[in-house]
């Protein structure tokens, strides 16, 4: 059957894609559930209608990350920890920590977000990767210091 769908399916494709899928699985699960409708023509014109809806929503939230990364970008955030010799840390700074960090600045970046590409053990400037959105990255620099 072909279906056109309502909402994005993992595995299937985005709003507005016209899959060809089985029977049942169109008939018990992706119509019932509002993810599909048949497709003809009055189909096409809703899902053209809610496809407009989701680039303005889509754009109204790229537009308040933006807001977001000028924030990150004013910020200085500084993370004190215990060192031994050679100013190697007692165990590494975890994106959490990152996190609780901005948080104290005023700035809420949750936890998931933030990508730590090598781990940080060792007392020194380091730039790790805020992705906000798959359209909005940033780069935030944090300094570790001997607690």
């Amino acid at each position: 059957m072909k279906v056109i769908l309502l909402k994005d399916i993992q595995r299937l494709g985005n709003i507005g894609v016209e899959v060809e899928v089985k029977d049942g699985y169109a008939r018990n699960f992706l119509i019932p559930q509002e993810g599909a409708m048949k497709s003809n023509k009055s189909a096409l014109r809703v899902v053209e209608q809610k496809k407009r809806e989701k680039s303005k929503k889509e754009a109204k939230v790229v537009e308040e990350f933006q807001v977001l990364v000028d924030k990150i970008a004013a910020v200085s955030c500084t993370i004190p920890m215990e060192s031994g010799e050679e100013e190697k840390l007692f165990g590494s700074v975890t994106s959490e920590m990152i996190s609780e960090a901005f948080k104290a600045e005023g700035v809420e970046i949750d936890k998931k977000k933030i990508v730590i590409e090598e781990t940080i053990k060792t007392i020194g400037a380091f730039n790790v990767e805020i992705r906000l959105h798959p359209e909005v990255k940033t780069q935030a620099r944090i300094w570790v210091v001997k607690k």
